[in-house]
This record gives structure tokens, sequence and C-alpha cells, in this order.
């Protein structure tokens, strides 16, 4: 007893999932590390069938149960496990026969690395089109001036009245490329970091886009009151919320969508990774639409500047929206499909964000 007692204190103190299950597939023991994956205790689980919390496939379970007759271990990448709450975990597992005493199960949870792999690899892409971006708007803008400026020196010189307006279109194509290009660059000052309120913010927004559409996109609130106050730059952040909400509204509006609705849903996460930094607690703030969802072809690159789904779109408001998450040590995040289009925007709520261009 006090051998099995030993290996029972071992298990319970490592930080991966361990179960052990009997002949009959039902579990015997689980440690903590099991209990926290699973959402639920050994005392919960001990009498319900595996098809409830780890396969309902029965080639997977034929195989589980083809190893525990053989004696034969084995591993599994990327299974799907179902936690007590509902919540779907993408799972490595490694199935160890234990004689007269039945199966040995280690479960290492996938969710976690996968979306740390996406968002790294999101915030590196983002940051390499914006380096490009910057230096291409910075040669732009160089003989940019010089076209300008000449036109402007032509135009002073030319007598006949009909041969301004050459020029004047010269002029008025200069300054709108000015215009798109000071856009690609973003704000030429820093921000004023303040305390702010995000659900402020969201009613700020709301009341400029209710008064753009008179009502016919309907707008659903769904907060959570207890998300506290954080710095961050106002004017930014109303700018980011405002763009996406744009978007929709304008898909809502080119789809003729029936019954079009725009829904804002505020929750507080904790202990949530963004890229490769933790935080203690984020706001997760989600831009819920109705419309016909966003193209195949350009979910990898929405969040570029200049690609854009709509023939009039400019492609830089996601983008705008990207970099202010990020300046914010935030990201933003999307999943879409016809009728549900869901853009997530995480906002850590620690003091001391660097909101700086």
């Amino acid at each position: 007893m006090a051998y099995s007692q030993s290996h029972k204190q071992i298990l319970d103190n490592l930080t991966g999932a361990v179960m052990v299950l009997d002949a009959a597939l039902c579990i015997q023991y689980m440690n903590p590390a099991a209990e926290m994956l699973l959402e639920a205790t050994v005392r919960r689980l001990k009498s319900r069938p595996i098809e409830d919390w780890l396969s309902s496939s029965e080639n997977e379970l034929a195989v589980l149960r083809q190893s525990l007759a053989s004696g034969h271990p084995y591993s599994k990448r990327e299974a799907r496990l179902l936690t007590q709450t509902g919540q779907e975990l993408i799972v490595d597992y490694s199935v160890s026969p234990i004689p007269d005493a039945g199966i040995l199960l280690e479960i290492q949870a996938r969710d976690r690395l996968i979306r740390i792999e996406r968002e790294e690899e999101l915030l590196t892409r983002h940051a390499s089109a914006r380096v490009l971006v910057r230096g291409l708007a910075h040669e732009i803008k160089n003989p940019l001036g010089g076209i300008r400026g000449a036109a402007q020196l032509l135009d002073r010189e030319l007598d006949r009245e009909e041969l301004h307006e050459y020029t004047r279109v010269i002029i008025d194509e200069a300054d709108r490329l000015r215009h798109l290009v000071d856009r690609l660059l973003g704000p030429h000052k820093l921000p004023v970091i303040e305390p702010v309120n995000i659900h402020a913010i969201l009613e700020h927004v709301c009341s400029l886009v209710t008064a753009e559409m008179g009502g016919r996109i309907r707008i659903i609130r769904d907060y959570d009151p207890s998300i506290p106050e954080f710095n961050g730059a106002r004017g930014q952040l109303i700018q980011a919320v405002l763009n996406i909400i744009r978007n929709a509204m304008q898909a809502l509006e080119e789809a003729e969508t029936s019954a079009p609705c725009i829904t804002l849903r505020t929750r507080a996460l904790r202990q949530i990774t963004l890229g490769a930094e933790r935080h203690r607690l984020v706001c997760n703030l989600e831009i819920i639409d109705n419309g016909p969802g966003i193209p195949d072809e350009i979910s990898d690159t929405l969040f570029y500047p200049m690609v854009s789904s709509r023939a009039q779109g400019s492609g830089l408001g996601l983008s705008i929206a990207q970099s202010i998450m990020n300046q914010h040590k935030g990201l933003i995040e999307f999943t879409s499909e016809p009728g549900c289009t869901r853009f997530n925007l995480f906002i850590p709520l620690e003091l001391g964000h660097d909101t700086s261009c």
C-alpha cells in the first residue's frame, strides 16, 4: 500500500494529465491536472462511459480496446476531447496498457500551443506587412510631392483656362494619393493614454453608427459590467471598433441580409496567452454579424493593407484596427461562415501598455 501511495503522490504532482482506465474503459484514477483539463472530478466521471469525454468514434475506441487486449502501447495526435462544460479540446494522448490493471492514459492539451503558434504567425505576418507598407509609403510620398509641386507651377504658367482643368486633376489626384499614403503610415503624433472604459467606447461607437444606419440594422448589446477600466488610447480604440463595425454594416447591406443585426459582447477572460505573452486578465470584445461571411480566398490575408472583398473598399480598416490592438499588446482574431462572422478583440487589462506607434 505504501508503494502504491508513493506512486500516487508522484502522479498527483505531475503537470501533465494522467488517467487510469479499467478493463471496461471506465476511469479509476485522475490526477489533478486531468481533473482541470476535463473540468470534472474523478468521482463525477468514474461511472461515465468513455464516449462521454474522449471520443464517440468506434474506430478510435476499437484501437483502444485492441491495445488493452494485446498489451501494445500507442499514441494518438490531435484527437478531440470533450470537457464536462461542453468545450472541445485538441489533445495528444499516449496509451500504455498495465498488466492486470487496465490502461494508463497520458494526455497533453494542444489547444494552447496551436493558439500560440497561430497568433505568433499572425503577429509576425502583420508586422512584416507594416514594415513593407511603411517603406513603400515613404518612397511614394517623395515623388508625389514633386508631381504636385510641378503641377502647381505649371498651373500658374498656363494662359488658357481650359488647360487649368488638367492641372487641377493632377493636383487633386496627388492629394488623394497623399491622403491614402498618410492612412497607410498611421497617426503622426503619439496618442493620449488615459483610463478608458470599454463600454463607454462601445456606446460612443453605437451612437455614431446608429446615426449612419438610421435603424436599418439592429444592434444587440451583451456587456459584462465587471470588466474594469484600463489604460489605453481612447481615440484609437474607437477607431478600431468603428472600422470593424462599419465593415459589418457594409457587408450586411450589400448582401441585403434579412433581419440584419450586429452583436457586441464583452467578457473578462483569465490567464490568456496572446502571442507568446501570458496575461492575467483580458477583455474579450466580440463583434458578431449575421451577414454572408468572409470569402475563403482572403481569410489568410484579411489584415494585410489593401486587402478587401468589396469593390469600393480600401482594405485599410482591418489593418489599422489590428495595428491599434498590437499597440495595446492585444490581438484581433476572427471566424467566419455564412450567417455568422465573429471578430474577437483581445485587450489586456493590466496597466502599463506601450501604445506608441
